[in-house]
């Protein structure tokens, strides 16, 4: 008897998330040894990141999905059949059909999944209408709207039923193809299952002013087919009216694909799934159900972490275990449209006697709330919209208390607890696949695992957290430098699973190797293909580097969403234009040039804090003729939009002041030149003050100048924002030119070794020697360094180019700046415009109808 023949066989029908889940855990289990398993799968690819889908509308390839690496279906015993669909089950003689053939099993499990439910609307079947649910359907909808966009000469209008998770993906889908898109939804406000009324009305504010169309409280009656026999609109029932449209995509819901548990009789549940009990066997011992056509404690479970505890408990079953699935975890963390949206734990204040903390500010587009117990000392769940960093902080504290008042994890800039409420071991760290904070620790430790893990790729290969929707990562990666840090261990300083090396080592890789693109850097230096987190480093350094238009080439891929138009996007899906005013001196036929601009394309004005004039409500098409008569007028990028130097604040100094005692005008404009485009691991703000009066507020920069009478003074690691830091003093009474060195040398030192998005401030506190070790390096040479900073400086001053005038000489840059939804031919219908103090500006769709309301704390239960 061979060893297949002697191994027990298992059947699984379904090839997604949740079947995946299962193999991996009973492979890791070692499972192998007693079984054979056959995966079969309708779609012909493997299993994928649902999850992720919307991300395939950005270009990225449908491999990137895949979840693992692969070698899970080249283990012996395992065999993944795509593209086959079962199509029948014999419970009598134990065999499952398929493409022709019979496949015999000892236990069979089925993870169907479930089907993209289309509400019974007339006209539901007309070309044009799609679901949401597979990479082939989205495949579909791109090819159906790009095929749409070239051939109208005005936006493609689409529509999407449905304000849950999957119809605000999908409009975030049609926005990302460029067309409109409206989303109609039946409840009285959107995400009704994750969110409350007052989370739904935040949302759909914020939601507005990127541009979508909201419509709640409202059903659809029809879809009406155009001339074409395409869709052409669609009709609302109760009177509602009806819009022009061009594409449907229906997100009412899922449905349990259990069709074959109803063929061979198996119990269902009231609305659909197959009935199991808590060890997710159904009513024949030996098939089981899990994931999304499981039916289990009353009710079907629509998320992936839920389904993943499933397959665990299958895995442990058919192992001879006696696991049991008790309850799932509901607790849901999204980016819907760019927006922040997160519901965990008791979040509707079900709980008899339960308190709510309520934060509310409609202008800033946040909501907020924690449902507590009756003392108000325990966490029972919560809320949040528009600002979702506290998520992995909270979701974990749920049943225990917060140790301090609860107002304070609402509020900006609000606690976080492993600062100060140690998370108990029992805490769910990672929902998606029930990892708690005990077991991270445990791994870390090495306790129950062949190795310690001492990184944050091998913590999540081994536990598994941080797998799926990554939302756990922060939490994840603090949990494991506190362990590393009471263990007397040195923490990681990797920038990221993709790259060992910090962001300093990636820089001295790059400048020594003279790599020019991240494909070849992540080829020869680290591994996979990069995330959200590596990449823009990477387009940092070489930037750094003077390696090219940021643009060019596949740098563009890498850049930060500002940094790929070259401008700042704004809270209403406009942006802003900043030319750089050096020293914020300028001329009057500058000034004039400046207003015209505002004045030819209805732009809000408003000098800034740094010297500089900001031009808001650009639609992304205007940009380049925007830009092209300021650069006509003299004018270049001032880099608001770039983590570089921003602007050289000054005061009038001696030229016009009778305290000033140098021309601290002069020097700002000379810095501010000398700087431009320095490209940086943050941004960079400088300050120029021509006396100890220090009207340019010089100490509160990253490098900040206060003249003397016997020359100047210099100051370094001044930072406002959250945590604002007065600079220190790092050298007196410099001629200019020793001046000129100084910082030259220090901001490339802090160019090549501070971590991404690190200020100066935080760099002179986490740098080894702080700022006595930086004093000792720029001006006493100590690492021999300095002629090669020097060289390199003058490499940035004579390569200087301003990007928005290379751009403008190049005809393929200049096709980013092209837009359906704000075509110049066919201005934005939502964009009405409101009366600011004398100026226009776009107005948020409140304002139409009444006043925003301000910002409110409350209590209430």
């Amino acid at each position: 008897m061979d060893t297949e023949t002697a191994r027990k066989r298992l059947v699984v029908i379904g090839a997604g998330m949740v079947a995946h889940r299962l193999v991996e855990a009973l492979v890791e289990r070692g499972a192998t040894d007693e079984w054979t398993i056959d995966v079969f799968g309708e779609e012909s690819r493997p299993p994928y990141d649902r999850v992720a889908l919307t991300s395939f509308f950005s270009d990225r390839d449908p491999d990137d999905l895949v979840l693992g690496d692969g070698s899970l279906w080249t283990v012996d015993g395992v065999r993944l059949h795509r593209g086959v669909q079962a199509t029948g089950i014999d419970r009598e003689a134990r065999t499952v059909s398929a493409r022709g053939r019979t496949y015999p099993y000892d236990a069979l499990v089925l993870a169907t999944g479930s089907y993209a439910m289309v509400p019974p609307i007339d006209g539901k079947d007309t070309p044009g209408c799609f679901v949401y649910r597979t990479v082939d359907d989205v495949a579909e909808l791109r090819a159906y709207v790009n095929e749409l966009a070239a051939r109208l000469d005005r936006p493609v209008r689409g529509a999407v039923v449905g304000g849950g998770l999957l119809g605000l993906e999908a409009a975030g889908a049609l926005q990302a193809l460029g067309a409109e898109s409206t989303v109609i939804e039946f409840a009285p406000w959107l995400m009704p299952m994750q969110v409350d009324e007052a989370g739904g009305r935040t949302l759909r504010r914020i939601i507005e002013q990127l541009g979508v169309q909201v419509r709640t409280a409202t059903a659809t009656a029809k879809v009406r087919p155009n001339r074409r026999g395409t869709v052409g609109s669609m009709e609302f029932a109760d009177g509602g009216g009806s819009i022009d449209v061009d594409v449907v995509v229906f997100a009412t819901g899922v449905r349990p694909r259990d069709e074959l548990a109803r063929e061979i009789g198996l119990s269902i549940g009231e609305r659909g799934g197959v009935a199991c009990d808590d060890a997710c066997i159904t009513d024949d011992p030996s098939i089981y159900a899990i994931g999304e056509v499981a039916h289990i404690a009353g009710r079907t479970w629509g998320l992936v972490g839920p389904g993943y505890t499933m397959a665990e408990v299958v895995a442990d079953r058919l192992l001879g275990g006696d696991a049991t699935f008790t309850s799932g975890d509901l607790s849901t963390k999204l980016k819907l449209l760019g927006v922040d949206v997160a519901s965990f734990g008791d979040a509707f204040a079900g709980t008899e006697g339960s308190l709510e903390v309520v934060y509310a500010d409609p202008v800033g587009g946040v909501y907020k709330k924690l449902v507590m117990s009756d003392d108000a000392k325990t966490l029972l769940g919560g809320i949040l919209v528009g600002d979702a960093e506290a998520y992995a902080s909270l979701r974990p504290m749920v049943g225990s208390e917060l140790g301090s008042d609860p107002t304070a994890w609402l509020v900006p800039d609000g606690v976080t607890p492993i600062g100060g409420v140690s998370l108990p071991d029992e805490a769910s760290v990672c929902s998606c696949n029930n990892v708690t904070a005990g077991a991270i620790r445990c791994a870390v430790r090495g306790e129950g695992t062949a190795e310690p893990c001492h990184d944050l790729g091998s913590v999540k290969g081994c536990t598994k957290a941080g797998t799926s929707c990554g939302s756990c990562l922060p939490l994840v990666k603090k949990l494991l430098d506190e362990e590393l840090t009471a263990a007397g261990i040195e923490t990681s300083n990797a920038l990221c699973e993709h790259f060992a090396t910090s962001r300093a080592q990636l820089f001295d890789i790059v400048r020594v190797t003279g790599i020019r693109t991240f494909s070849e850097l992540v080829a020869t230096h680290g591994t996979g293909r990069g995330c959200d987190i590596c990449r823009p480093v990477v387009a940092s350094i070489l930037a750094s580097l003077e390696t090219g238009h940021v643009l060019d080439g596949e740098a563009a891929a890498l850049q930060d969403t500002n940094d790929h138009v070259m401008a700042n996007m704004q809270k209403d899906g406009t942006y802003s234009v900043v030319p750089r005013i050096p020293g914020g001196e300028v001329t009057p036929e500058g000034l004039i040039a400046i207003g015209q601009v505002a004045a030819d394309f209805g732009l809000y004005t408003k000098i800034t804090g740094g010297q500089r004039i900001d031009l808001f409500g650009a639609r992304i098409d205007q940009l380049p003729a925007i830009w092209k008569q300021l650069i006509d007028a003299g004018f270049e990028s001032g880099h608001a939009y770039g983590k570089s130097l921003r602007t050289v604040k000054s005061c009038v100094g001696s030229t016009w002041c009778r305290y000033g005692v140098q021309d601290s005008v002069g020097l700002a404009i000379a810095l501010e030149l000398r700087y431009r485009g320095l490209r940086s691991p943050h941004k960079i703000k400088l300050g120029v003050s021509g006396c100890a009066r220090e009207c340019a507020e010089a100490r509160g920069k990253d490098v900040g100048v206060i003249a003397t009478d016997k020359g100047w003074n210099v100051y370094v690691g001044g930072n406002g924002g959250f945590t604002p830091r007065h600079a220190q003093l790092f050298a007196e009474d410099l001629t200019t030119e020793e001046l000129v060195a100084v910082i030259d040398r220090f901001l490339l030192y802090y160019v090549r070794t501070a971590d991404r998005l690190q200020r100066t401030a935080a760099w002179l506190e986490t740098i080894e020697g702080g700022i006595d070790h930086v004093r000792s390096v720029v001006i006493d040479d100590s690492l021999g360094i300095v002629a090669d900073l020097d060289a390199a400086m003058a490499v940035h001053v004579d390569k200087y180019e301003d990007e928005w005038a290379a751009t403008l000489a190049d005809p393929d840059k200049l096709k980013k700046f092209t837009s359906f939804v704000n075509s110049p031919d066919t201005p934005d219908p939502d964009l009405v415009y409101v009366d600011e103090r004398g100026q226009r500006r776009p107005a948020t769709p409140q304002e139409r109808a009444t006043l925003i309301a301000g910002t409110t704390l409350e209590v209430r239960s």
